[in-house]
């Protein structure tokens, strides 16, 4: 089999200031991705071929499944001559309680809310990170965010991509991944961070998309006390990150930010704030 690639070059007609060109351009690859557990399937997602062990340990983690790294045995990524099944082996404890589980869903769902069967798990109240002590000036919330464009590779090859990244005062960008969801770039984060030994609490989930309540969900399950994205928060994400004590900061564009929720942990670097929320 070839190597995984998360892009292939494509052949297509181009118009541009006026003249019409052909040639070939880099497209992101997205295929079917299969979450097994015991054998049996648990959720599909469309994806990047990419991180898909750190894709498992994170899914595992904001799907409820794990609390733990050390509670998944072995993650074996099989390819298919469409897409992968990612298969998780997890302890027995684990195990029992996701069939459990199981019996009690119509079916999974290939989206950012898999497993759910009703309305209260898609608003389920999220951990509380309101104690996380970490602090930071904005200079470095910019410095993060620039960290993170650098480390997208597959971005810049395609402009097709999220990415996420976790960033660690006087550390720098501890990881990056991404993916053509931004759900999925985030459990791929997720998953990198606890597979390398990290506690969510010591750093900011920085992402590349808009702010949706999924996405404070999934940064509040890893523990990590500040999001900050690029793009604009919905109402719900920001109620969800009020109840969570998390920090919630938005449009991060060069050195301007909006920030909506407990802005106490900002230091503003240069600049004075008018009033505090």
């Amino acid at each position: 089999m070839s190597a995984i690639s998360a892009f292939r070059s494509l052949t297509r007609i181009a118009l541009k200031n006026g003249s019409v060109t052909t040639g070939d351009r880099e497209v992101a690859e997205e295929v079917p991705v299969a979450f097994s557990y015991g054998g049996s399937t648990h959720a599909v997602m469309m994806a990047s071929p990419i991180d898909l062990e750190d894709f498992a340990y994170g899914f595992s983690l904001t799907e409820g499944i794990i609390s733990d790294p050390e509670q998944i045995e072995a993650v074996d990524v099989i390819r298919t001559e469409q897409g992968y099944d990612v298969q998780v082996t997890l302890l027995d404890q684990q195990a029992d309680a996701l069939r459990l589980r199981r019996r009690h869903m119509a079916g999974p769902v290939g989206c950012g809310l898999c497993g759910i069967e009703s309305i209260e798990q898609a608003v389920r109240p999220v951990p509380d990170v309101s104690k996380a002590t970490l602090a930071l000036e904005t200079a470095e919330l910019v410095l993060a965010m620039e960290a993170l464009h650098e480390a997208q590779l597959v971005f810049r090859q395609t402009r097709a991509v999220h990415g996420a990244g976790f960033y660690v005062p006087q550390r720098g960008l501890i990881a990056a991944r991404e993916d053509v969801g931004r759900h999925n770039a985030l459990d791929k984060l997720a998953g990198g961070v606890l597979r390398g030994g990290f506690e969510g609490a010591s750093g900011v989930v920085v992402v590349t998309s808009r702010i949706s309540v999924e996405m404070v969900q999934k940064a509040a399950l890893l523990g990590s006390p500040i999001l900050a994205a690029v793009s604009a928060p919905t109402a719900l994400a920001i109620e969800t990150a009020h109840k969570a004590g998390m920090t919630l900061v938005a449009l991060v564009r060069g050195d301007d930010m909006e920030i909506f929720t407990r802005p106490d942990r900002i230091v503003f670097s240069g600049a004075s704030a008018e009033s505090q929320m």
